[in-house]
């Protein structure tokens, strides 16, 4: 596990992983940005009556929670983003060196990005009500975010090799492990900014997870 984690950071810092992570940020802001100007512009339209001092405020009010808003969301988005490009980094690593997985259709792929997108939402939404609760809010967040990870991340990889119901027998058979597993997924998406390498991280090092579990040789060091 520690090994396949270290591995896992040194690859998404190779060139592929790289390109995959500034497309998977343009994209992301992109995305955010068009967001903000269509929400900037509603709100402008139905705040359009207020004058003077409850404009100004209303103007204040809504900048900070468009910020706020779309600050929440750059996890899911990007996981969306990033989601189109998993699969081609999860054969990179596969082939170093090893025999390689089945691309998944594309519609496969779109829907495992949408998951991985509401998984993050869902993620970031406990984040906000558990940091909320003093005593039980670290804890929390970090059970049920190495549940989460663990669980759809090892899956993606799994179905590169296998039907759905195998994937997810052998899912459950590891659970206790996979969870574990998950751990250092939860602490990359618990840090700001930093969280946006975490579908990238994720997808190298379940790869890796999914072979020592499946037996398949190989993936042990970093791409080149």
């Amino acid at each position: 596990m520690f090994s396949a984690a270290v591995a896992a950071f040194a690859e998404i810092l190779t060139a592929p992983f790289r390109a995959a992570l500034w497309k998977t940020f343009g994209l992301t802001i992109a995305l955010l940005a068009l967001v903000w100007i269509g929400l900037d512009r509603l709100i402008a339209h139905y705040a359009a009556g207020a004058t003077g001092w409850l404009g100004a405020v209303i103007s204040v009010i809504a900048g900070l929670g468009l910020f706020l808003a779309l600050a929440f969301l750059v996890g899911p988005v990007s996981s969306l983003v990033a989601g189109f490009f998993l699969d081609d980094l999860s054969e990179r690593v596969e082939a170093n060196p090893g025999p390689v997985g089945r691309p998944l259709p594309a519609g496969a792929a779109l829907w495992i990005g949408a998951k991985f997108a509401v998984l993050s939402l869902a993620v970031n939404a406990l984040a906000l009500l558990v940091f909320l609760i003093p005593g039980v809010n670290i804890a929390v967040f970090y059970i049920a975010n190495a549940y989460l990870f663990g669980r759809e991340y090892f899956e993606f990889a799994a179905l590169r090799y296998r039907a759905p119901g195998e994937a997810d027998a052998l899912r459950r058979r590891h659970a206790v492990y996979l969870f574990f597993c998950g751990l250092p997924i939860a602490l990359l998406a618990s840090i700001p900014v930093v969280n946006l390498l975490t579908p990238l991280f994720a997808v190298a090092y379940m790869t890796r997870i999914h072979r020592k579990i499946a037996g398949i040789p190989g993936v042990v060091q970093a791409g080149s």
